[in-house]
């Protein structure tokens, strides 16, 4: 078995960093229409569920086209996913500040941004596939996933700044010229590729022949339960702007708030990370945890006072929804020998909810009202803690049942029997 080389510290933390700027570039669409929510429905005629299914065509657009192309992923290589990245997210910038005008355009343009998403995330898991050696991974998760956050902090931001300069559609002429950037970075790439004989440019890595394949009942128990979280935890990056504008914050509080809310779930999310790596197992019940704190903000939100907009939604955003991270560097670990597919299994969970959650959370806030539609977040993530932790029992008994080639630690101090030859 060939294993490659690992990477010196400060170039994983170069890889870290790139692959969460990338993330964030392809994810920071629908937040950058979240946190102008208000401008952007005036301007467009929109209603809280169009709006809903604005985002949500977003998240149904990457699912798709990840499940669909995860098969060619490794032979296009680094510099052709990452020039798709770039020409995508840059195209889909310059196409909402010029084409959105009404529902159906907004549709065509959240298709080709989620397209970009799905080619920036495809890119940034290859980067991390390819560099960080399993020591690093779990910080590796928890930086790249930061990116959810970050795009949220920097939707967030643009409002009070260029957002109420020069307008909406000021701030996705940004996202266009940063996607021309990466495009330059890209074709950069392709050249030396080229020059030296594209030497690498998209060979699979040597991999340990595969044993047994992941658990099936733990894996879809876990990918239930981040369907579920991630329904709520996208309405309420898609919606908590609404909320707060409903009972008194002005646009520009709303997008500090979720600035702020968003630059807490960052450091929780790179501290979980940076912990996974350092203790044995025991990081499902954290999951949980952080769950069971977001449905207590969510049923928090439903006070219709500036307060606790500001109290609950700062600690649904840092640490109610800081899990993803850890969450699938936790499954990808129990995955048995094959966690790539352990972990595809809890991504696609991830797609569903995010595309669910802020069409059907949206069209019940419009129906109901947003109070009624916080407590069902609420038992959304309820529902995904308690699934968690269920998920994590199952995994421990396969794990007893079906011990791996190597021992394997968990729970902290316990391991597991050798394997019988």
């Amino acid at each position: 078995m060939v294993r490659p080389a690992a990477p010196r510290r400060g170039r994983s933390a170069l890889v870290m960093v790139l692959a969460s700027a990338i993330t964030t570039l392809g994810a920071i669409p629908p937040f950058l229409l979240g946190a102008q929510a208000v401008r952007i429905r005036e301007d467009l005629g929109l209603g809280l569920g169009a709006f809903g299914v604005a985002v949500s065509v977003f998240f149904a657009t990457a699912a798709v086209a990840t499940l669909s192309t995860s098969g060619v992923v490794d032979r296009l290589g680094r510099g052709r996913l990452l020039l798709a990245a770039g020409l995508l997210v840059s195209c889909g910038g310059v196409a909402m500040t010029t084409l959105a005008r009404g529902w159906w355009t907004l549709m065509l343009v959240m298709v080709l941004l989620g397209l970009g998403n799905a080619a920036s995330q495809a890119t940034a898991n290859l980067l991390m596939a390819r560099t960080l050696p399993p020591g690093r991974r779990g910080l590796g998760f928890g930086v790249k996933q930061s990116a959810v956050p970050l795009a949220i902090m920097l939707g967030g931001l643009a409002v009070p700044t260029t957002g109420a300069i020069w307008g909406w559609r000021s701030t996705f002429v940004i996202t266009a010229a940063l996607g021309a950037v990466v495009v330059g970075g890209a074709v950069a790439v392709l050249v030396r590729e080229h020059r030296r004989g594209r030497r690498g440019a998209g060979a699979p890595v040597s991999l340990p022949e595969l044993m047994e394949s992941p658990p099936t009942l733990p894996l879809v128990l876990a990918a239930l339960a981040i369907t579920f979280a991630s329904a709520a935890a996208n309405f309420v990056g898609a919606f908590a702007a609404s909320w707060g504008f409903e009972v008194g914050l002005t646009p520009s509080q709303t997008g500090v708030l979720m600035a702020l809310g968003s630059g807490g779930s960052i450091a929780v999310r790179v501290f979980s990370g940076w912990r996974a790596d350092h203790r044995h197992g025991a990081n499902l019940p954290v999951v949980a945890t952080q769950m069971g704190v977001g449905a207590l903000a969510c049923a928090g939100l439903v006070v219709a006072q500036p307060w606790a907009v500001w109290v609950f939604g700062l600690l649904a955003f840092s640490i109610g929804w800081s899990w993803p991270g850890l969450l699938l560097y936790a499954v990808a670990r129990l995955g048995r020998d094959n966690p790539a597919q352990a972990s595809g299994a809890v991504q696609a969970g991830a797609f569903a909810g995010g595309a669910l959650g802020p069409a059907l959370l949206g069209g019940l806030s419009q129906a109901v009202g947003f109070p009624l539609t916080w407590g069902v977040a609420a038992a959304c993530f309820a529902i995904a803690g308690l699934l968690v932790l269920l998920a994590r029992s199952r995994f421990t008994a396969d794990l007893l049942t079906r011990p791996p080639r190597e021992p394997f630690r968990y729970a902290r101090s316990k391991v597991t029997p050798p394997r019988e030859a």
